[in-house]
Order: C-alpha cells, then structure tokens, then sequence
C-alpha cells in the first residue's frame, strides 16, 4: 500500500494594498517507497571514484522519491567486478554489458525499473522494453 505523506507549508502574505493570504502545498513521497540502488566495485581496480560519481548522478536525476538511496559496495579481491543492481534486479553489469555504462544508458535502465513513465529530459531515447 502507498503510503504519502502531505506536507502543508502556508505562508502568509500581507502587503498594504491586499491581505491576501498565499498558501502551497506539496506532496512528499513516504521515504520508505523508493528503491534501493547498489553498485558494487572492485577496490583494486580503484573504482569507488567512479561509483561516487555514478552514484551522485542516479540521487540528482531520481530526486522525487523513486530511488531511496544508493549504496557503495566495495568488493575486495573481486577481478574488477562493477555491478548495478535496483533491489535483486542487476541493471548492468560491467563483464555482461561490456564496459561501463554511459551515464545516459544507466539512468534509462534504472528508469524502466524505478518508474518506467518518467522522463529523463534531453538525455532520454526511446529503449526497446
């Protein structure tokens, strides 16, 4: 069940010629709704750099809720592992995928788990689904 949780923030604004009072609102998503992200990398590969900035990337594009939080996972004397997974769904994987992502592809691949109606602005194609 979703669960939303309505935050109210009123103001109000009162100026000599009117003292008409101005209200927003807005609609927080519940914390708990949103997806876990989780990149795993080799630490001998000296990859964390790289997956800070992924990760950094996937918390600015799906700030609405829709990912909850995304997770460095250092894998010691891994070969070069470099994984992406939403929850128990590997979204890329560098040995599979062959290579890195580029941050466009990763974002869409994580979209079509997360929230496959959003749209991801001037970076987005079309993907076969």
């Amino acid at each position: 069940m979703s669960i939303l949780l309505f935050v109210v923030f009123a103001r109000a604004f009162v100026s000599p010629s009117n003292h008409h009072k101005i209200a927003a609102a807005r609609v927080v998503r519940h914390a708990t709704e949103g997806a876990s992200v989780r990149i795993k990398y080799c630490t001998g590969c000296r990859w964390m750099l790289r997956s800070a900035y992924f990760a950094q990337e996937i918390l600015s594009t799906f700030d609405d809720g829709s990912v909850r939080e995304v997770t460095l996972a250092p894998q010691y004397a891994s070969g070069g592992e470099w994984v992406v997974e939403v929850g128990e769904e590997v979204v890329w994987d560098r040995r599979r995928d062959g290579g890195f992502p580029q941050v466009p592809e990763l974002k869409q691949r994580i979209r079509d788990v997360v929230a496959p109606d959003q749209h991801l602005g001037h970076s987005d194609t079309t993907t076969l689904r």
